[in-house]
């Protein structure tokens, strides 16, 4: 069982989520830089203006973690299923809580995903065909 009280509980489920929200938007940012480096080159190099070091652009994912999630008062947040940790009430009691799982999952999760999966699909796409051109020479 949960071994603290509420105001734990939501504190910790409020940490876990910034954290992991923050780590999902720090990768997708560094993929969506990645790609533009690679695949677009002369739009990559507006990131070197952040960085000092043009390969390591990423101070720009600190500044869209922190203003990911500026709103933590609107959300639910309870004991898991088996009662040992605390998270997101999943379990949605309102029409409220259901559009903030369902906008929680399409924003957060699939399309940081998708991006992701876009970002490094471009720049194996790029490498393929920079490597038959170089063949062909």
């Amino acid at each position: 069982r949960w071994l603290f009280n509420q105001a734990v509980c939501t504190l910790y489920a409020f940490c876990g989520v910034l954290f992991g929200l923050c780590s999902l938007t720090s990768l997708t940012v560094l993929s969506t830089v990645c790609c533009l480096k690679v695949c677009y080159p002369a739009y990559g190099r507006c990131w070197d203006a952040l960085s000092d070091r043009s390969s390591c652009p990423t101070p720009a994912a600190p500044a869209m973690s922190r203003g990911a999630w500026p709103h933590r008062q609107c959300w639910s947040y309870g004991p898991e299923p088996y009662g040992t940790a605390c998270c997101i009430t999943w379990k949605a009691s309102s029409r409220e809580a259901t559009i903030y799982i369902l906008a929680l999952f399409i924003f957060c999760y699939l399309l940081p995903c998708l991006l992701i999966l876009v970002s490094y699909s471009l720049i194996l796409w790029t490498v393929r065909v920079s490597r038959r051109a170089i063949r062909q020479h």
